[in-house]
């Protein structure tokens, strides 16, 4: 097993069924949850004002992507185990760029939450609608441009007989120029100290801002507690720029467990992070929560109006 390419070592039946059962289980009730604060959002024009909400959808909109990229690269894994290159390709492209959105978004918002607090009335001024939609454009493009050249070092490095065959879809079995890897860290290094930089100065200056603000205990808990959950998110994020590193380790000390690592990996690093999205900004922010609650209400009011209208009907019936 040990002399076994990484990518030829599979599980067995009853664990691939497990794995993917798991996944798709997890796909489903984050779709549930994303597609109602989604629905929220957009049923309330409050909403479209606010530069935190703006940069809050747009980061569960990007997440929703992510997630159904990659499970869907999951589960095509084991049914039908390599692919066209060149669908591959796009699928590839797609996860990258919208796993490195989520954390730069998080830093735009960890920005926006700084300037809320610690410089309240220049906020109206700085942080406008429509400079919220720019550094959207932005973060966009700091994400794409420098991922996209991998697509056209292959075009010019690989045959065109080569986006015809099919692979185990993994991005080294894509991208398999050894540049694409030195310019994959030093950009990952850069995004990794950019972000990191970030949290720390503005969740540093947003604590003490809310310790010296708080008036009561309660308050300045659930300041801190918010930020903690805010720098745990971050954190996880921030683990994708590190993670092929981290697995390439892993599978040093634990040679015949790269199954395991690369699915502990996957689950830690571009699932769990999505899951506390909507509930930082969702679920625990007051005025999200009412409105949210409000959606849930009037769903329920439906379900339970349609059901008693059949059962008048089937009352009706002969």
């Amino acid at each position: 097993m040990n002399n076994t390419p990484q990518f030829l070592v599979r599980d067995t039946f009853t664990t691939a069924i497990v794995k993917n059962f798991i996944v798709v289980l997890v796909w489903f009730s984050l779709s549930y949850i994303n597609g109602s604060v989604v629905a929220t959002f957009f049923r309330n024009q409050v909403f479209y004002e606010d530069p935190r909400y703006i940069l809050f959808i747009h980061m569960v909109i990007n997440d929703a992507v992510q997630l159904t990229v990659t499970i869907s690269l999951f589960v095509v894994s084991y049914i039908f185990y390599t692919i066209n290159v060149s669908i591959c390709c796009f699928f590839i492209l797609v996860a990258v760029f919208t796993t490195r959105n989520t954390p730069i978004n998080l830093a735009g918002m960890a920005i926006e939450r700084y300037i809320a607090i610690c410089e309240p009335l220049r906020h109206a001024q700085i942080c406008t609608v429509r400079r919220t939609y720019y550094l959207i454009c932005f973060i966009w493009f700091v994400c794409v441009v420098p991922d996209i050249t991998d697509l056209f070092v292959t075009l010019a490095t690989e045959s065109l007989t080569f986006f015809h065959t099919s692979v185990f879809c993994i991005r080294q079995n894509v991208f398999k120029d050894p540049v694409l890897l030195y310019k994959r860290q030093a950009f990952d290094a850069l995004y990794f100290s950019f972000v990191f930089l970030t949290l720390v100065y503005t969740y540093l200056r947003v604590l003490f801002a809310a310790r010296a603000l708080s008036t009561e205990k309660t308050s300045a808990q659930r300041a801190r507690n918010t930020i903690l959950l805010h720098g745990a998110q971050l954190l996880m994020c921030l683990l994708s720029y590190i993670s092929p590193s981290v697995e390439v380790i892993l599978h040093m000390i634990f040679p015949g467990r790269i199954l395991e690592i690369r699915y502990a990996n996957y689950l830690i690093v571009y699932i769990l992070p999505r899951f506390l999205s909507p509930i930082i900004y969702g679920v625990r922010d007051k005025k999200f929560r009412k409105y949210l609650k409000r959606y849930f209400i009037c769903c329920i009011c439906r379900v339970s109006g349609r059901v008693d209208q059949e059962e008048n009907e089937n009352k009706a019936s002969p």
